[in-house]
């Protein structure tokens, strides 16, 4: 099973850019998607069913053309679920899909802002999540926690660590959460195949940053412990445009 996640940054500006002949190429048995910016029912037809193939699943913002996630999905899920809480619902934050015992969950953590404006809320998002991923996982379920976190985890992943320490994503209470998220033993996939540096999911728009690979690692695909032995990769598909963020995969048994 191939699951793959991307932040489009506007579902409707990426469809201009060749989504749907991407999407369809791709191979994907599941896709989730952050950054909607929409809702199904100012989609086209063919971006709802994107080649016939695939059924979608939207949990869209109530403020318009603001966040959103959703799922494009071969298989019909047993369920489609939100995170059940309206702080995050009514921003479209989740959008978690059932398969017998797997839950792929598409989320969109929020940003944290200059000044750490929305750092309290992020945080209460990232504990709700936290929670969410555990009590899923004492029903039995694995999980495939998929999305734009918003933070770079360690200097790693990001390509000027030092410069961006007061700075969104890279905040010290953002790393902590995800330090407090992995000792709960979530496992990063990326980092459980690649220890490489430079490898990035995310690009400033500006001062040419995607071309001299200035970037951010702040997409990610975790899983829960029992399940790592079943993740046979985790990439990052860097060629892909169309976004500031590329997709990223990951190949399930």
């Amino acid at each position: 099973m191939k699951i793959i996640s991307w932040n489009v940054n506007g579902i409707r500006a990426v469809e201009k850019k060749g989504f749907i002949d991407w999407l369809t190429a791709s191979g994907a048995d599941v896709v989730c998607i952050q950054e909607t910016k929409a809702n199904p029912s100012q989609l086209s037809e063919e971006l709802l069913a994107p080649g016939g193939v695939y059924k979608s699943y939207f949990s869209s913002a109530k403020k318009p053309g603001y966040s959103g996630t959703a799922v494009f999905t071969r298989v019909e899920p047993d369920s489609v679920e939100t995170m059940g809480d309206d702080r995050f619902d009514d921003e479209g934050r989740v959008t978690i899909a059932k398969f017998k015992k797997l839950a792929v969950i598409s989320a969109y953590f929020p940003n944290s802002q200059d000044a750490g404006a929305r750092l309290d809320y992020k945080l209460a998002f990232c504990d709700a999540m936290l929670k969410k991923c555990d009590s899923l996982v004492k029903d039995g379920f694995d999980i495939v926690l998929c999305g734009d976190y918003n933070i770079a985890h360690k200097p790693i992943d990001l390509a000027n660590p030092k410069a961006n320490e007061g700075n969104a994503g890279y905040l010290p209470e953002e790393r902590a959460w995800m330090d407090k998220f992995t000792a709960a033993g979530y496992v990063d996939t990326f980092r459980h195949f690649c220890s490489e540096p430079k490898m990035y999911t995310w690009w400033s728009y500006r001062f040419h940053a995607r071309e001299k690979n200035i970037g951010w690692r702040i997409d990610y695909q975790c899983v829960n412990p029992s399940f790592i032995g079943k993740v046979k990769s985790s990439v990052i598909l860097s060629d892909v445009t169309g976004s500031d963020h590329c997709p990223i995969m990951v190949e399930v048994e």
